[in-house]
């Protein structure tokens, strides 16, 4: 396991124990079980994929705006020359 023997192992076992206390040790398992439950869970409904609501059909003539019957022109104007002045 991660290329750790037995004795590896144990001594990480202790290190934990001391630092979280034989108390907590019971706990601490309890919540990493039910964090690894739930993670599983949030895997296995995940696969389905979200599901988005369908949009609404709307008629044609009113998703495309109005058209005027002449597009506006602009007209061309040069640039001005400052040094026409």
């Amino acid at each position: 396991m991660f290329g750790m023997g037995a004795s590896e192992l144990m001594i990480i076992l202790v290190i934990i124990l001391l630092l979280f206390g034989a108390s907590k040790l019971p706990e601490l398992g309890r919540s990493l079980g039910s964090g690894l439950s739930n993670f599983k869970k949030g895997l296995k409904d995940g696969d389905e994929g979200p599901t988005l609501p369908e949009p609404k059909s709307a008629p044609r003539a009113a998703a495309e705006p109005a058209k005027s019957a002449a597009p506006a022109e602009v007209p061309a104007t040069p640039p001005s020359d400052p040094q026409d002045s």
